[in-house]
């Protein structure tokens, strides 16, 4: 079987994306919370996978799954070039209403762990779904959309099913340092309405506002800026779809006591603003 090409197929955004890329230069996605599903399977290369409030090393063989709006970001581990597939899609695509649907399509994206590192053989058969996957995508054949959904809903059960034969293992940090961190983003994750600045942070974490600010870079590849206005801005996308509260009050309720802060923040990290938003969302 030829290897298959790098491919990019579908929108980010879409109700289905599929990316197969091999890089060689330092390179992230700018979207780090999304209403998809997303797998994220590492062919070669190293990265740094931080998803919710963990952070994982991921290797080559490693097949990751991001429950939607999950914040999560990747990062180099020492030398830049890897080759990754990554995969979105929606609930639209093959959720509830769809003739493939079957609730144990979803149960690996409610495991207690994001990451599972397959064996030589499970390598194999995921590395065929995809082959046959960037094949359809490619050559776009008659009924190619439903064999994608076929092959997707393989990949699915066939997840689901390895992650129940794995015996559970409690998560273990890479080191104290990634502890302690992982504390701090759980603090941020119940605590984004509050003023969140990084010396108060410092004082209540008991280390000092440089060695924090790095090591919370290091571990989770956003500063803790970024972080705060990520888990913000986030929030703020789920009022507006699911509330009639006034854009001014949305502000208030995440944390932003500037407006026009938030309005920049808002299409900074989304790209539209919150009442173009609010109007496509619901």
């Amino acid at each position: 079987m030829n290897e298959p090409m790098p491919l990019t197929y579908g929108a980010e955004e879409g109700d289905f994306y599929f990316q197969h890329v091999k890089r060689t230069e330092p390179f992230e996605r700018t979207n780090h919370f999304h209403a998809t599903y997303e797998i994220f399977y590492l062919m070669a290369g190293q990265r740094a996978y931080f998803i919710k409030d963990r952070s994982y090393l991921i290797s080559p063989g490693d097949l990751v799954f991001i429950n939607k709006h999950d914040v999560h970001k990747t990062s180099d581990v020492g030398p830049s070039g890897y080759e990754r597939i990554v995969i979105n899609f929606s609930d639209k695509f093959i959720g509830a209403d769809h003739p493939l649907f079957h609730p144990a399509l979803f149960a690996v994206f409610q495991q207690p762990t994001n990451v599972f590192s397959l064996k030589l053989p499970d390598q194999l058969f995921v590395q065929t779904i995809m082959n046959k996957m960037t094949k359809e995508l490619k050559e776009r054949a008659s009924g190619y959309e439903t064999y994608v959904k076929l092959l997707l809903a393989e990949l699915l059960l066939f997840s689901s099913r390895y992650a129940e034969r794995q015996e559970a293992v409690s998560f273990e940090h890479a080191s104290p340092m990634h502890k302690k961190i992982s504390e701090i983003v759980r603090y941020i994750n119940e605590h984004y309405s509050e003023p969140m600045t990084l010396s108060a942070m410092s004082e209540r974490f008991f280390m000092s506002p440089y060695y924090l600010s790095r090591a919370f870079k290091d571990v989770t590849g956003f500063t803790f800026i970024e972080y705060v206005n990520t888990t913000r801005i986030k929030e703020a996308q789920r009022l507006l779809k699911e509330t009639n509260l006034k854009i001014i009050r949305i502000a208030e309720a995440v944390g932003f006591e500037n407006i026009a802060h938030f309005g920049r923040m808002f299409k900074k990290l989304t790209k539209q603003t919150p009442i173009h938003f609010r109007k496509h969302s619901r």
